[in-house]
């Protein structure tokens, strides 16, 4: 039977940033759900945590009909790494993303596996496009999304992604996962290479975690620029 292909965004992001990808899957007859996290895209709020955006895809991956590829980006990972302990779950998949360890948040990840590894990677030019509110939110300055989010893609589609973002709550970095969905589960990583919101040299320490790695020429956003390397590996897994 083939799964159902559950999408789960990244940090400020929102299931709209899967309207590319989508269509691809359609076409293959591949049903496919984008999640809003709390308070993100289409939904009304308000925002909470890792935990409760956990919870959020797990109830979404109740309502599925049958086995499930769980799909995450950037911190769409940790997500997915809490709820993909869920059942239903076959497979999970992180597009440059961080497939935590129990005592990992997002925010300390990527500087401890870099020097645990001896490996020197970037600094994440990201951070200086970050701008932190006195009310524990997180947005992100237009040109840091076309620099290190969409660093490839036109113009357009970075004007595209920029008018869409919404703010994100810093405590999502910080928290740990109840659940490391990757040591149960299959699991695959695509590795973005032109990627300079989270440098190549550190996903290249992440994917050693996951089952099969897949490279992309892609910038961090892959869904948005070139879906027709994304939608290809998500097909395959959803029929086999």
């Amino acid at each position: 039977m083939t799964a159902t292909i559950v999408l789960v965004h990244g940090a400020w992001h929102g299931a709209w940033c899967w309207d590319r990808l989508t269509p691809l899957l359609d076409d293959a007859g591949v049903a496919s759900i984008a999640v809003d996290l709390p308070g993100h895209g289409n939904d009304p709020g308000p925002f909470t945590d890792l935990h409760g955006d956990a919870d959020r895809v797990r109830a979404v991956l109740d309502g599925v009909d049958g086995d499930v590829v769980l799909v995450g980006h950037s911190y769409g990972g940790c997500v997915i790494t809490d709820a993909g302990a869920h059942p239903d779950v076959r497979h999970l998949v992180y597009v440059a993303a961080f497939p935590l360890q129990a005592d990992e948040s997002a925010a300390n990840a990527a500087a401890e596996l870099a020097a645990a590894e001896g490996v020197e990677t970037p600094e994440l030019g990201l951070a200086n496009a970050m701008q932190i509110g006195d009310d524990g939110m997180c947005t992100l300055a237009a040109d840091g999304v076309a620099a290190y989010l969409y660093n490839t893609c036109d113009a357009e589609t970075q004007a595209w992604a920029a008018r869409q973002l919404c703010p994100q709550p810093l405590a999502t970095f910080t928290q740990t996962p109840r659940a490391v969905a990757w040591r149960e589960r299959p699991s695959t990583y695509m590795l973005c290479e032109q990627d300079l919101g989270v440098p190549a040299a550190l996903q290249r320490i992440l994917a050693r975690r996951c089952t099969n790695t897949v490279t992309l020429p892609t910038d961090h956003s892959p869904f948005a620029g070139r879906p027709d390397l994304v939608a290809p590996t998500l097909i395959d897994l959803a029929r086999n």
